[in-house]
């Protein structure tokens, strides 16, 4: 019996190691959450004042969820979330065009397990970087900012703002 237990402790504590070697520093972890947040809410603006594409949008609202700090998740998390999302659904019922639906719902729906498993995981990293590969792609074919690629102020900031979400990602990562 003891045998037994000795061998299933040694076990868990192997187990215990592996793990800790997935886990990710608090630093790196709060450098991607704010600097990644940060070039997020960058390429968004630029997106809204450009050609305002919807494809970027989307992606960029998924790398927010991933990315957004933790004391201001909880918040979109929690009773101001649930009210900021009632207001916006009913601005569409009332005025469709003006106030079309909010990507920000996502960030009050998504279920707790599917949010926490994105965010705290490796999972997380590689999906934003994809997301940011992603976002690349759409701008090499054509479909972005940059798509006459005329060097002005406005690219040069997208192309800046897209290096730092990755230097941000693979800092996490």
């Amino acid at each position: 019996m003891e045998m037994g237990l000795s061998k299933l402790s040694s076990t868990i504590a192997n187990i215990s190691q592996e793990a800790a070697f997935f886990e990710f520093n608090d630093k790196g972890r709060s450098a991607f959450q704010w600097g990644g947040t940060i070039s997020a809410i960058l390429l968004l603006i630029l997106n809204r004042t450009g050609n305002r594409s919807s494809k970027h949008t989307s992606l960029l609202v998924l790398f927010l969820l991933i990315s957004f700090p933790t004391a201001l998740f909880e918040i979109l998390r929690g009773e101001f979330g649930y009210w900021v999302a009632c207001i916006t659904v009913l601005a569409n019922l009332f005025y469709p065009e003006m106030c079309p639906v909010s990507r920000f719902l996502i960030f009050v729906v998504t279920p707790d397990w599917l949010a926490d498993g994105l965010r705290y995981n490796i999972v997380g990293g590689v999906f934003c970087l994809i997301l940011g590969l992603l976002l690349v792609v759409m701008e090499i074919r054509g479909n972005g900012i940059c798509s006459t690629w005329e060097c002005n102020l406005q690219c040069l900031c997208y192309c800046l703002a897209i290096s730092f979400l990755f230097y941000f990602t693979m800092l996490y990562l």
